[in-house]
């Protein structure tokens, strides 16, 4: 038997998402919780792995098991076992040719950027703090540029392990709510640090630093060398993957 979750995390504590031998991720806490309530080691799949500090509003992961538990079972028993920055939003049973990555169309992320003079206390885990005002309208505009299927090898860390550097990014944008710059962006799929390099080869265009034409012309160089600097890893949150409708799962990850 072949079950999905739906995963929301704070990544602030977590060497990422990946289960590492030498510190805490999430998916180790996931599979430990779990193996307890199932009484064997289960191993899960994920959408879309996260790095260190990034957080999930909903993962989705699979697993495979023979144990009959009913899905609240699954959901509150986890819960139980999981820290508190952890836990299952919802179960259900999937076909078993359901995977949680390559059944997955699209991916989804937002950044928050606190746009102010003084840093963050509250929300200081889930925003990156910049005090310089910034044009979210300029940099909306210069973002729209990432839409279709390029090479985004200007945005690529310098570690990405992907075979090649074409993604296809289906939607971006860029607004203002309050004192927050929120960026909002889908593709298929995502290079290593890619959302938030992209981040950062905005900032200077919303600040001013750089014409709206820049962006596109680091997008045709595919030089990460001239690109912007990384941006932190706190204002970013993977929104989730999104996935066929026959799937039949939640109306969050469904198209």
């Amino acid at each position: 038997m072949r079950i999905a979750l739906g995963i929301e995390y704070d990544g602030t504590d977590f060497l990422g998402w990946q289960r590492l031998t030498h510190g805490a991720t999430v998916q180790g806490a996931l599979e430990r919780a779990l193996s307890f309530v199932a009484a064997h080691p289960v191993d899960v799949t994920c959408a879309g792995r996260t790095d260190a500090g990034v957080h999930g509003r909903c993962q989705v992961v699979h697993f495979d098991t023979e144990v009959q538990r009913d899905l609240r079972g699954w959901i509150l028993g986890a819960c139980s076992n999981l820290p508190v920055g952890v836990a299952v939003l919802w179960a259900q049973v999937v076909p078993d040719d359901f995977h949680a990555r390559f059944s997955a169309r699209s991916r989804r992320y937002r950044y928050r950027i606190l746009n102010r003079p003084v840093r963050a206390a509250l929300d200081a885990r889930y925003v990156t703090w910049e005090r310089h005002p910034l044009d979210a309208a300029r940099m909306h505009e210069a973002a729209q540029v990432l839409i279709g299927e390029h090479d985004f090898s200007a945005f690529r860390a310098v570690s990405c392990q992907a075979a090649h550097a074409r993604r296809a990014v289906l939607a971006v944008s860029v607004r203002r709510e309050d004192e927050q710059v929120i960026l909002e962006i889908e593709a298929n799929a995502f290079l290593h640090h890619m959302v938030r390099n992209i981040v950062g080869s905005l900032l200077p265009v919303g600040r001013g630093e750089q014409p709206v034409a820049w962006v596109g012309e680091l997008l045709a160089g595919r030089d990460r060398e001239v690109a912007g600097p990384t941006a932190p890893s706190s204002g970013l949150t993977f929104i989730g993957p999104r996935y066929e409708a026959h799937w039949g799962l939640p109306a969050e990850v469904s198209q």
